[in-house]
């Protein structure tokens, strides 16, 4: 690989391929969605429907953010960058998007994003939302940086400062779901 032109077609099949397998552990009943979410029809035969190469193309994101948010905006290029498809929802209520999701109040942070039928609020690294997906664990809502962690992707203030990822339930209960105690 000698030039940057076959270093960014590799990078970018590497990705591609990194991504595929949380697209294809995703359940379209759990997103709520018919098979042809995966660009599958609904008549394929069952092992076309698993292994559908649409996983390619990356997982959707929607982000819903305050327009004026810079912080938000370099978080959605991180996303954007780990092989996730993001549309982004500019809004002056980010608290209503919130609130209609369940997330509580003290796990608020300056956006929210929804990946599959989870909540993602704040500065997720994508490795985390991944993670997240390819595990789906039961009760689990959402992923939350409660505030904005320095250290934490969008915000990438030196020097590097600990931060936790916490899952949270319906009721707003917390588990720790990651540790980032060194840059990635």
């Amino acid at each position: 690989m000698t030039s940057s032109k076959t270093r960014r077609r590799f990078l970018t099949e590497v990705a591609a391929l990194a991504a595929a397998p949380v697209a294809l552990l995703a359940s379209p009943k759990r997103m709520g969605a018919s098979p042809e979410w995966r660009g599958v029809p609904s008549g394929a035969p069952d092992q076309a429907r698993q292994t559908a190469p649409a996983a390619a193309a990356g997982t959707a994101i929607s982000v819903y953010k305050d327009p004026d948010c810079g912080c938000c905006e370099a978080w959605v290029t991180h996303m954007k960058a780990n092989g996730f498809r993001v549309t982004v929802t500019n809004t002056r209520d980010t608290n209503k998007i919130k609130r209609e999701h369940s997330v509580a109040e003290p796990l608020w942070s300056c956006h929210t994003a929804l990946a599959g039928s989870y909540v993602i609020e704040g500065h997720v690294p994508a490795a985390d939302v991944k993670k997240l997906l390819a595990q789906r664990p039961p009760n689990t809502v959402g992923l939350t940086i409660p505030g904005m962690p320095q250290s934490a992707p969008g915000m990438d203030i030196k020097p590097f400062e600990p931060y936790k990822v916490l899952a949270f339930d319906a009721k707003g209960k917390t588990t720790v779901f990651a540790a980032h105690d060194k840059p990635s």
